[in-house]
């Protein structure tokens, strides 16, 4: 993968010496190519280097920071050849089966609050489970829209097992304002970001499904958090 960054500081030749050297030792750093013009540094990697270590290994007169707008080319992807239905079709196909499981658990004594927590409870297992496939991807993929994971990349690595917590506790029915009030903060915090994204108009896969499947961010996704937003509000009001 390859990442570009700005770098402040450099003022001359012997300054692009010093920054290439330093950030050509850091672990997991196999290419690195700096201009002083532009200010900035192309830096190809094995895997995502954390900004704080690339701050590190630099002398104090210099300052990296990622470069606005940029997105991984590993995470851009051209799905112009697909209808949105097309690119969409894992996504559509899992809520089917998930409406499909929840009305079949309680149709034979219907109960739509406890409809409504069996298909939260299943929609976090089995998107967590595509997230775990590939565990050392998705934190990549997830902060390039969800806005903490931005600013605290070890959400990222985490956000997996909240949702298979959160999917336990739903399906167990243990503590379910807690979940409740848990899916509203992680599933707000991300709605935000993939908002801005929609807005912003960037072409990039969506993590939804971990790095498995690749799905483009669309309003699909945005959709597909306000269900569960609306379902936690809508539980969260009949349990008060």
């Amino acid at each position: 993968m390859k990442h570009t960054y700005k770098i402040t500081g450099m003022t001359c030749s012997n300054c692009v010496a010093s920054v290439t050297e330093k950030l050509s030792k850091v672990e997991n750093v196999t290419g690195l190519e700096v201009n002083l013009k532009s200010g900035e540094a192309d830096i190809s990697m094995k895997e995502h280097i954390p900004l704080n270590m690339l701050q590190s290994a630099l002398p104090e007169k210099y300052t990296i920071s990622e470069k606005n707008g940029y997105v991984p080319e590993s995470l851009v992807d051209d799905f112009g050849n697909k209808s949105k239905l097309q690119q969409l079709k894992p996504l559509l196909l899992i809520f089917l089966y998930l409406f499909a499981a929840s009305f079949l658990l309680n149709y034979g004594d219907w109960n739509t609050s406890e409809a409504m927590l069996d298909f939260m409870g299943l929609f976090y297992i089995v998107f967590s489970f595509f997230k775990l496939l590939d565990l050392n991807g998705f934190p990549e993929s997830f902060r390039m829209y969800d806005p903490l994971a931005k600013v605290t990349p070890f959400y990222g690595w985490i956000y997996p097992f909240i949702e298979l917590a959160l999917g336990l506790m739903f399906l167990m029915r243990y503590e379910i304002t807690i979940a409740l009030i848990v899916t509203l903060v992680v599933l707000g915090i991300t709605t935000i970001g993939v908002t801005k994204t929609l807005m912003d108009k960037k072409s990039i896969r969506c993590a939804c499904l971990g790095t498995a499947l690749k799905l483009p961010m669309t309003e699909a996704t945005f959709i597909e958090n306000a269900i569960m937003l609306v379902m936690a509000i809508t539980m969260i009001l009949k349990l008060v």
